[in-house]
């Protein structure tokens, strides 16, 4: 089945980029709400062009409320997913093609979202309707998810999580391969005082440190995360933010008590994802880890990451793909670009993943493991 199934890829693998295309050609950054739109004019077009695209393709698909939406493919009483988004960040400056033209060169897409994440996520969407086309009735329900505030907050995976129950398995194509069992925890502290007093915290704890808070003393590491890290500071006269990327094995109750040792100042956490972390053994972890290894030939150990997806938020999922080991640096920059052959890669990737994780034979236990790892 598993080289029937990468056929049918190749088969719509034309009408997959053009379908692509057409969503990327939408500007989903996000801007001012509206009535209907939550997320702007832009990422509400792009959500019901994605839709119209859905069904076009024989899919029966949910709008919710505008926050969010999806296609499903078979009926059950728990389901599988792929979760991905639609809005994109701004585009900036230094472009050499319009940045949501999808203008083509030597196979290469280059657009604001074609990676990050319009190309992945709609890659998924191929991958359900192969299977669809060969005939295959997946005896779990399959949900593409189509995100809209990504970007900016996760507002729209709140509302969705208060109005849908969450899958029982699944991914976001919204990293890197090879599939990740693990993502650290991120936060963002606000440090309290009047301002002689926080350029004192400046100059005594931040300036002219490696930026992993030897001096704060949570100067944590983990052997499977690596290093805290201590990013994005922001300095106004009645406070200091900083963001805290910390591995598991440590709290974020026991950072602010450590900080707490500092006295004269008052600490706020302004926002907190706790890590993700499944065992790599996972039977989920592990179908990825093979069709990844099937379709690529590559070796699918599973990684962990310090960036931030919506597994922080979605129950049960994990991040997987969309970009190869050395693929760095692109989605958030200038002349993003994803190769058609990247695109259809990924698409079989999911159809073999998404194939598995549907059937009723498959074993999923994907409960997160107690994040006290010492």
């Amino acid at each position: 089945m598993n080289e029937e199934i990468l056929k049918a890829v190749d088969e719509i693998a034309d009408e997959m980029i053009e379908g692509i295309k057409r969503i990327v050609r939408i500007d989903s950054v996000e801007s001012e709400a509206v009535n209907d739109a939550p997320f702007g004019e832009g990422v509400r077009h792009a959500l019901d062009e994605t839709l119209q695209l859905s069904r076009d393709l024989g899919f029966e698909t949910v709008d919710v409320d505008h926050y969010i939406g999806y296609a499903r493919y078979g009926k059950s009483d728990d389901y599988v997913c792929a979760c991905g988004h639609l809005d994109v960040v701004p585009v900036g400056e230094g472009w050499k093609h319009p940045p949501f033209s999808a203008y083509e060169e030597d196979g290469v897409i280059y657009s604001r979202g074609i990676l990050d994440n319009k190309g992945p996520i709609l890659s998924c969407l191929y991958a359900l309707t192969a299977l669809k086309r060969l005939g295959i009735k997946p005896e779990r329900e399959v949900r593409i998810i189509f995100g809209c505030d990504e970007e900016s907050g996760f507002e729209d995976l709140k509302y969705y999580l208060d109005h849908e129950k969450a899958p029982i398995a699944g991914f976001t194509p919204d990293c890197k391969y090879p599939v990740v069992y693990a993502e650290r925890g991120r936060a963002v502290i606000k440090v309290k005082a009047d301002l002689d007093h926080l350029i004192t915290f400046m100059n005594n704890y931040i300036l002219n440190t490696q930026n992993k808070g030897e001096r704060l003393g949570i100067d944590y590491k983990n052997d499977e995360f690596g290093q805290l890290e201590i990013r994005n500071y922001h300095l106004t006269k009645e406070d200091f933010s900083f963001s805290i990327s910390y591995p598991a094995g440590i709290t974020l109750e026991e950072i602010i008590d450590k900080l707490n040792r500092i006295e004269g100042y008052e600490y706020e956490v302004v926002s907190h994802f706790k890590p993700v972390y499944f065992d790599k053994k996972a039977p989920m972890v592990e179908i990825m880890k093979e069709t990844y290894e099937y379709v690529t030939g590559n070796d699918g150990t599973p990684v962990t990451t310090t960036g931030g997806t919506y597994a922080k938020m979605m129950p049960h999922i994990v991040p997987f793909g969309p970009s190869f080991p050395g693929q760095k640096g692109i989605g958030h920059n200038p002349n993003e670009w994803m190769t058609r052959e990247d695109l259809i890669t990924n698409a079989k990737i999911y159809a073999l993943t998404l194939y598995q994780l549907s059937r009723k034979e498959t074993e999923l236990c994907v409960e997160l493991l107690d994040i006290l790892v010492r």
